[in-house]
């Protein structure tokens, strides 16, 4: 038993893979693609243990194809040169052009990232990127143009229990301890929707209880054996996403103490900086919004220095956007009216626009009426003059209502003294 659970149940076939049946069900978009039997380049973005590894083993197992592994951690510019140069030989013998896997292709600098580009577009290879982080932070453009990106999502509870039952069932190890899941919502709790954590779990449980000839796996015994230093943070797992969500709750509810307790639980822990700073800009927007403009020029400058200079200096601008955002007022006014606007477009349809607002670039567009009656704002005094610009069947609809505090009052008096009726409340 020199390999661990989690290596030893990896699927080899689509037929024993458990989950992303948007992706790989019956008719699903990648699945398409492999029983065709050519892929395109491609990156899979997802948690980490949802699969991205085992999907791209079993693609080339089917293919038939050359396949390349490189770590962006361990991995240079020579690296991918010289695996580019095999790959290049290799195309000769096979009618599918190698697969080159880079596993944590967000931490491939820029460089190495230009480096891939040439082989991707003349398809020398068919590159297969993994990731965890947005690939629009992460991944240049040039590269990310050239490949599809594909969305992985955390296992569902049924695909977990699926996972646990074929463990317990198919291994052979485990199958001679009789195990009996009694109950599984603390394994499924840790887990996070990680396959490779849960089944972590799961053997760690079992060799705690190895002398027994029958294993019954309580939920009591799993939080027992997993009981960790409570300063103890996981940054892909459960308490990532709970101290993240603390963090953000602080700042809503204007407690700067609050607010930076939690994070300096995330920099002790050695969270992402990028990850931070990203969810200070989203709370900027979301729960500062309009009552406090500037808090999203601040958290963008938070952003953009921590770029600049790393840790552990980092932690310092981080701080002060933190309790800039938790001491501003706050608004979601912003956040609730796009928010509207998404659920009336969802309702009402693609409505036509009306015609006095289209763009008019043809002499055939202006005789059917395009930009016909279009008053232009500036021409009138006070760069304002009053004209439709919701579709007719909704153009009485109000959609953003300001909320009560002072920035926000003067935009509801400007738009009382423009508009009148229509900014009653």
């Amino acid at each position: 038993m020199a390999q661990p659970l989690a290596e030893r149940l990896r699927p080899r076939t689509l037929d024993d893979y458990i989950g992303q049946k948007h992706l790989v069900g019956e008719g699903a978009i990648l699945r398409k693609m492999i029983d065709a039997g050519r892929i395109s380049s491609f990156i899979l973005w997802g948690p980490p243990g949802v699969g991205k590894t085992t999907l791209a083993q079993i693609i080339a197992h089917k293919l038939e194809t050359p396949f390349y592994t490189l770590s962006a951690v361990t991995s240079g510019v020579k690296d991918v040169r010289d695996v580019i140069e095999k790959a290049r030989s290799n195309r000769f013998f096979s009618q599918a052009s190698p697969i080159l896997f880079i596993d944590e292709i967000h931490r491939f600098s820029k460089s190495q990232q230009d480096s891939l580009l040439g082989a991707v577009e003349t398809g020398v290879v068919t590159l297969i990127g993994a990731t965890t982080e947005n690939p629009s932070f992460e991944v240049i453009r040039p590269l990310l143009s050239r490949c599809q990106l594909y969305v992985l999502k955390s296992l569902e509870k049924e695909d977990l229990l699926e996972l646990l039952h074929n463990a317990i069932v198919k291994d052979t190890y485990l199958k001679e301890k009789h195990i009996t899941l009694k109950e599984t919502d603390a394994m499924l709790r840790y887990s996070g929707g990680d396959a490779r954590k849960l089944l972590n779990i799961l053997e760690l449980v079992v060799e705690a209880d190895n002398e027994s000839d029958e294993i019954v796996i309580t939920d009591e015994k799993v939080v027992e054996r997993l009981q960790q230093n409570p300063l103890a943070y996981d940054k892909n797992g459960e308490m990532h996403y709970d101290i993240i969500s603390a963090f953000i709750k602080s700042i809503r509810g204007s407690d700067p103490d609050g607010a930076l307790y939690w994070l300096a639980r995330m920099v002790e822990g050695g969270e992402d900086p990028a990850f931070i700073a990203r969810r200070l800009v989203i709370s900027a927007s979301e729960d500062i919004g309009l009552a406090n403009p500037n808090a999203l020029l601040l958290a963008n400058a938070a952003f953009d220095a921590v770029m600049k200079i790393g840790w552990p200096e980092g932690r310092i601008p981080l701080a002060e956007a933190t309790v800039y955002l938790a001491t501003s007022p706050k608004s979601n006014s912003a956040y609730e009216g796009i928010n509207g606007a998404l659920e009336l477009v969802r309702s009402t349809g693609n409505l036509p626009v009306p015609l006095h607002l289209r763009n008019a670039p043809t002499k055939l567009m202006k005789q059917l009426g395009y930009g016909k009656e279009y008053k232009y704002a500036h021409a009138y005094e006070g760069h304002f003059v009053e004209q439709q610009f919701l579709p007719d069947e909704v153009k009485n609809t109000r959609i953003w209502h300001p909320q009560n505090n002072a920035q926000e009052t003067k935009l509801k008096e400007r738009m009382l003294g423009l508009w009148g009726e229509r900014f009653k409340e």
